[in-house]
């Protein structure tokens, strides 16, 4: 079963696994949304829209589209 960063549950971590490179921004990859990068919920908005993440000590905000197309591997 593929598992998506838009299907963590708040401070669940994963590592990126793969990417629709041609979905993600640009500006996410430079900020460390690549794979083999862990990935940790932070926090949800209201209505599960944006995201709030940790990437690699990076702190991102993501919508539930694009977070839809980066799978993960959860860590235990």
């Amino acid at each position: 079963m593929k598992i998506t960063i838009a299907q963590l549950k708040r401070g669940q971590r994963g590592i990126i696994k793969e990417i629709s490179a041609e979905i993600i921004p640009l500006k996410l990859l430079e900020m460390g949304c690549l794979p083999g990068n862990e990935v940790s919920l932070l926090q949800l908005a209201p209505f599960k829209d944006p995201l709030y993440l940790n990437i690699n000590g990076s702190h991102l905000a993501i919508r539930q589209e694009v977070a839809q197309q980066i799978e993960i591997e959860l860590v235990a």
